[in-house]
């Protein structure tokens, strides 16, 4: 697949508001290396890249999630109010890592001591540019749930703590609905046992793993 090639010929902006919407006209080389005729495909939001975060704390066995509103489901008639992991956008400037520790604190309030990177992905490569960083971060779970957010972003996120059996069953009574918790919590599901073990060992020795 290397030799594979394509040209852009063209790009033009739709839309540009809080998302972007853009049309790439494109050819690519066959096989034979023959061309294509010229064709056109729609990207939507072909700039922002986010993180997904799921919060497990190893002492207590716990994870963080968070639920709120999404006007996705809600265009469908389907329940807004979502269980989710954390997520945001990549600010400019930001890594992946320093973008998970940031939307921790602002959704959860939680502060994340290590990530362990569970996959990257393009949540859906024939329409979307958006692509994911998904990590599994060690953090202290708070007693229980609260209100987090920013208010100037309209935001008012319940915070969920569970014990991380719980949090795995949503995964088998598909109770998580979006991409990126069920994505993360497979792997966490695949994981648990070892990365428990080798974050407490973690803890256990003062070391950062």
């Amino acid at each position: 697949m290397a030799d594979k090639k394509y040209d852009l010929i063209h790009r033009e902006a739709l839309f540009q508001g809080y998302y972007r919407v853009d049309r790439f006209h494109i050819r690519q080389q066959f096989d034979d290396g023959t061309w294509s005729d010229v064709f056109s495909r729609e990207v939507f939001d072909g700039n922002k890249d986010v993180v997904v975060l799921l919060l497990f704390d190893p002492q207590q066995d716990k994870v963080v999630m968070i639920e709120q509103f999404r006007p996705g489901p809600m265009s469908k008639g389907d329940d807004p109010f979502m269980t989710e992991c954390v997520a945001g956008v990549i600010d400019l400037g930001e890594t992946p890592e320093i973008t998970a520790r940031r939307e921790a604190r602002e959704e959860s309030g939680c502060e994340v001591t290590d990530l362990q990177k569970v996959f990257s992905y393009y949540t859906s490569p024939g329409c979307l540019g958006e692509h994911v960083t998904a990590f599994v971060g060690r953090t202290k779970a708070p007693e229980e749930g609260g209100i987090c957010g920013l208010a100037e972003e309209g935001e008012h996120i319940h915070v969920l703590v569970m014990d991380a059996m719980k949090a795995i069953s949503l995964l088998y009574e598909g109770k998580l609905r979006d991409a990126g918790s069920i994505i993360a919590m497979q792997w966490f599901a695949l994981h648990h046992t070892e990365l428990r073990s080798r974050w407490l060992v973690g803890e256990a020795s003062g070391a950062i793993i």
